[in-house]
């Protein structure tokens, strides 16, 4: 049981951090941090040729060219070259930025076996089969500080008991994480054909330590021969980098929308399925109840977004009839027909674009 002293202090804590992430989601500018995994005297996973932190380095400057030509943008790096960041000051350089959004970039390795594809983590607590062992690996950079008893307090990377102290704030943070986390496995899933490896709960230091939204991409494994190619190669860089900005880019006009409706910017095709088990807004059925489609799969055209209800008449809506919406925390999300047939939906998606929705996209409901 936690002393007085001990807890006032963590009360203390948990106060300083609920300021500091309020303050991080009403910056004028939508701030990104990209953090390159590894670096310097750390060179992450190294098979075949391929040394992960030149890798996670050329894709995080790659995504922030894309970002950086958006104005309303700021994009902010933990390291722009060679050099090695500890996991400590990583988070401090987002907390201190009051960023909108945390993302890290690495690549995967297993010494058994020969896996391919892209995943992407998110902070929880799951501690089961080889998505732990790819988060001792990414915790494990620890060990090369200097004095990382002090600093982490006690916090070992191979000893999952260690990891449960830190979740207070990030549980607010979980679901908008989710929602990033899938729009980037949908964009290498269906964008670029890549092999899905999902998205994932695991105990990440670095992901523990910011109080924003945040998450960890493995672009692929570099202990598979075919794939390393891929990842070391210029074309496979820029397409992961731009599949990766077009993620960011949705999910910033989904959740950092100004208050008001607007217009989804970036293409993203249905949702990819998750490993976790909480729901995002393309597994929950719409507002209105209709039992008889909750083992059904169907189809819906996202045209717009904002954090103010505006009545679904055709004349909000550029004349589109049939608009529905869902509330996810304060944001709605309007939606233009519903089909149970993906290419009927496709056509639906044609008609929005004709009214001038250039930019919506299609949602999966399922269950």
């Amino acid at each position: 049981m936690p002393s007085k002293k001990n807890t006032k202090k963590l009360f203390l804590w948990v106060l300083l951090l609920s300021i500091t992430f309020g303050f991080s989601q009403n910056n004028a500018k939508f701030k990104v941090v990209l953090d390159a995994g590894h670096g310097g005297k750390d060179p992450g996973a190294v098979k075949n040729g391929v040394q992960e932190k030149d890798v996670a380095l050329d894709v995080v400057l790659k995504i922030g060219k894309i970002l950086e030509k958006n104005k309303d943008v700021e994009v902010i790096y933990t390291r722009k070259t060679d050099v090695f960041i500890e996991l400590r000051e990583r988070a401090n350089i987002a907390n201190k930025a009051k960023a909108n959004l945390f993302v890290s970039v690495h690549c995967n390795s297993v010494k058994t076996g020969n896996p391919i594809g892209a995943m992407t983590l998110v902070m929880g607590m799951s501690r089961t089969g080889t998505n732990l062992e790819i988060a001792k690996t990414e915790n494990a950079v620890i060990f090369q500080e200097t004095d990382y008893k002090t600093k982490y307090k006690g916090f070992d990377p191979n000893n999952p008991e260690t990891l449960i102290g830190l979740k207070i704030i990030q549980e607010e943070s979980l679901l908008q994480s989710i929602e990033l986390a899938t729009l980037i496995q949908n964009q290498f899933r269906y964008e670029l054909k890549r092999k899905d490896k999902g998205v994932h709960q695991q105990p990440l230091w670095v992901l523990d330590a910011t109080v924003m939204p945040g998450v960890l991409i493995e672009l692929g494994f570099v202990s598979h021969p075919d794939e390393a190619k891929y990842l070391s190669s210029e074309s496979g860089k820029e397409e992961m980098s731009e599949s990766i900005s077009n993620a960011i880019l949705a999910y910033k006009n989904d959740f950092f929308s100004g208050g008001e409706v607007t217009e989804i910017e970036t293409v993203v095709v249905p949702k990819a399925s998750t490993s976790t088990k909480t729901s995002t807004d393309s597994e929950r059925v719409t507002t209105e109840k209709n039992n008889s489609k909750s083992s059904k799969t169907y189809y819906k055209v996202q045209i717009c977004a904002g954090n103010k209800k505006v009545e679904t008449k055709p004349a909000n809506f550029k004349g589109l009839k049939g608009i529905t919406f869902e509330k996810e925390n304060k944001l709605y999300k309007y939606f233009y027909g519903e089909e149970t047939d993906y290419n009927a939906c496709k056509k639906k998606l044609d008609e929005a674009k004709k009214k001038g929705y250039t930019s919506a996209y299609i949602v999966t409901f399922k269950n």
